[in-house]
C-alpha cells in the first residue's frame, strides 16, 4: 500500500511523515524489526566495513533486502522504484532508516559505525513532511557521532538545500559519506561543497583498475587527492584477492565487499570477522621488497655507465659525447643536465631508439633548454644525497607524454652543482628484458 491509500483525506503535502506515522508500518520480529509498504516485508542487511591499517571492523553499511508474501526476494532498486512520488520515495527512505537503525542494535556492537543511505528525494524534499532524524536517534538512545550519512552521488543542482541538508546532519553530529564516487555523475564540485568525511569509490574504480593498467596506476594517486580534500577513502566492491592487494597498494583507509565479508541478515547470529589481513600484508610486502629490489636492481644497472658520464663530464666532454654509450641502451630516452636551481643546462640528448619511435603530436614540448624542473622530485632527492645515484617511481613525463622513471645524480665541476638525469622509459624497459 502507499501512504495515499491510508491518508485519503490528506493531500500530500499536509502528510507528516514523522516518527510515530513511520513507526506504525514496523513490527517487532524476534527483538528486530520488520517493516511493511508496498506489500512487501522489509528486512535489514548488514556489510562490514574494515579498516585496513586497525586490521578489524570499524563499521556496517545497512541494506535494504525486501521479500513478497510468497518469500520471493526483490531487488531493493525494484522496491524503491514503487516510489511513485515524492512522499512514497521519503516514506521508504525513512522506514528503511527506523528499520535498520533499531536492527543494527541487536549485533551489540557498542562502537562502531552505522552507516545509513539517505535518498536523494528526502535531501532535496524530506524537510517538507516534518523532523524525524533526530527523534529516530533519541528513541533509540543512539549516539549520532556512530551514524555515518551515505548521500548518493546524483545530480542534485539545489546546492544550497543540499548543503543545507548536510548541514543539519552534522549539526546533529552525525559523519558524512559521498557514496558511488567516480561512477556517472560525481565531480570535485561534490567534495569541494560537502565537504565529506568519507568519500566511497564506486565499485567501478577497483573493476577498471583490475583491467586496465593505467586506471591501476591512477587509483593512489585519486586517493592521495582525495586525502588532501580532507576526506577518508573507502573502496567498495572489492570481491577478489587482487582487488584486495590494490585496494592495500592504492592508499585507501576503508574497505568494503565481498572478499572481505558478504551482507549478513542473521543479525543476532556471531559474525565471521575477515581473518586474512596478516596474510593478505604479507603478500603486499612481499610484492613491495620486490618492486624495490627491481628498482635497486636498475640502480646496480646504471651506477657504473652513470659514473663514467660524470667522469666525462668533468673531462670537458659535452653531454653527448658523455652519453653516447648510455644512450645505446634501448630502455634510455634521454639524457639532460639540471642545476640545482632547477633550469636546464643546455639541450636534451634524446635516445635514436625513441626518436625512431617518438609520437610527433607532443613534438612542442620536445625543446626543454632553461626549462625549471625545480618541483621535480628526482632534482630535490639528488640534492640531498650527492654523488648517490637516485631513482623515481613511475610517472608521466612531460617531455613526452609517457610513463617513465629517472635516474638522477648531484656532481660537481668546480664550483658548479650539477644534476645528471636520464629518463627510462617504462614499455622500452619490457622490450629490452626481451631483446636478452
Amino acid at each position: 500500500m502507499n501512504i495515499e491509500e491510508n491518508h485519503t483525506n490528506h493531500t500530500k503535502d499536509k502528510i507528516n511523515l514523522n516518527l510515530p506515522f513511520i513507526s506504525r508500518y514496523a513490527q517487532k520480529n524476534g527483538g528486530l524489526l520488520t517493516g511493511r509498504l508496498y506489500n512487501l516485508n522489509l528486512y535489514t542487511a548488514l556489510q562490514p566495513i574494515y579498516s585496513l591499517a586497525h586490521k578489524r571492523v570499524v563499521g556496517y553499511e545497512a541494506l535494504l533486502r525486501a521479500k513478497d508474501d510468497n518469500s520471493n526476494f526483490i531487488n531493493p532498486a525494484t522496491v524503491f522504484q514503487m516510489a511513485d512520488s515524492a512522499v512514497d520515495e521519503i516514506h521508504l527512505d525513512r522506514l528503511c532508516r527506523y528499520i535498520h537503525t533499531n536492527n543494527f542494535l541487536a549485533i551489540g556492537d557498542p562502537i562502531n559505525w552505522l552507516f545509513l543511505n539517505v535518498s536523494s528525494e528526502t535531501i532535496l524534499n524530506g524537510k517538507a513532511y516534518g523532523s524525524y532524524f533526530k527523534e529516530l536517534l533519541e528513541a533509540f538512545k543512539f549516539p549520532a557521532h556512530r551514524i555515518v550519512i551515505e548521500v548518493v552521488e546524483q545530480p542534485i543542482e539545489d546546492n544550497g538545500l543540499l548543503t543545507e541538508t548536510i548541514n543539519y546532519y552534522k549539526s546533529l553530529g552525525a559523519l558524512i559519506a559521498i557514496d558511488d564516487f567516480g561512477a556517472g555523475y560525481s565531480n570535485f564540485d561534490r567534495i569541494w561543497t560537502i565537504k565529506p568525511d568519507i568519500v566511497k569509490l564506486d565499485r567501478s574504480f577497483i573493476v577498471r583498475a583490475s583491467e586496465q593498467k593505467r586506471v591501476k596506476e591512477m587509483l593512489s594517486g585519486i586517493v592521495s587527492l582525495l586525502h588532501q580534500a580532507g576526506s577518508l577513502v573507502l573502496l567498495e566492491g572489492v570481491e577478489t584477492l587482487e582487488q584486495a592487494m590494490m585496494a592495500v597498494a592504492s592508499g585507501v583507509d576503508f574497505v568494503q565487499g565481498f572478499y572481505f565479508g558478504r551482507p549478513f541478515t542473521e543479525l543476532k547470529h556471531p559474525f565471521k570477522h575477515f581473518e586474512e589481513f596478516d596474510s593478505l600484508f604479507d603478500q603486499h610486502k612481499a610484492l613491495s621488497a620486490l618492486e624495490s629490489s627491481r628498482l635497486q636492481g636498475i640502480i646496480k644497472q646504471y651506477s657504473v655507465v652513470f659514473t663514467d658520464v660524470i667522469e666525462k663530464l668533468k673531462n670537458n666532454q659535452s653531454l653527448e659525447q658523455a652519453a653516447e654509450k648510455m644512450l645505446l641502451n634501448s630502455s634510455v630516452v634521454r639524457c639532460y643536465q639540471i642545476g640545482t636551481d632547477g633550469v636546464q643546462i643546455g639541450n636534451t640528448i634524446v635516445s635514436k631508439t625513441y626518436r625512431s619511435s617518438n609520437d610527433n603530436r607532443f613534438k612542442p614540448l620536445e625543446d626543454a633548454k632553461n626549462a625549471d624542473w625545480f618541483r621535480r622530485h628526482y632534482l630535490e632527492r639528488a640534492i640531498m644525497h650527492p654523488e648517490q645515484l637516485q631513482i623515481t617511481r613511475p610517472y608521466l613525463s612531460i617531455a613526452g607524454a609517457h610513463m617513465c622513471i629517472t635516474l638522477s645524480m648531484k656532481f660537481s665541476i668546480g664550483a658548479d652543482n650539477i644534476v645528471l638525469c636520464c629518463d627510462i622509459g617504462l614499455p622500452m624497459i619490457a622490450a629490452s628484458k626481451k631483446e636478452h
